[in-house]
């Protein structure tokens, strides 16, 4: 399984430098300096999402948790 992953890996990285390889320059976008007030908000931005994320999963799991207590009942009781 580790030559696999090894064999994996060495391909994704030819694969890679190929594609660098063959775009241009032209297509990147300039790079633009951030201010401090947008370095701020884009991190404020991607800890919400990180929060949304979590919520979500949290949301999963406590569906799970009370189908299993549930099903846990229903095997107590027989």
């Amino acid at each position: 399984m580790t030559a696999q992953k090894q064999s994996d890996q060495g391909s994704s990285r030819s694969s890679t430098a190929t594609t660098a390889a063959t775009t241009t320059q032209a297509a990147r976008k300039p790079w633009k300096k951030k201010t401090p007030v947008e370095i701020m908000l884009d991190q404020i931005e991607k800890i919400r999402e990180g929060v949304a994320q979590k919520e979500e999963e949290l949301k999963q799991a406590k569906r799970q948790l009370q189908k299993l207590e549930e099903a846990r009942k229903v095997l107590e009781s027989t």
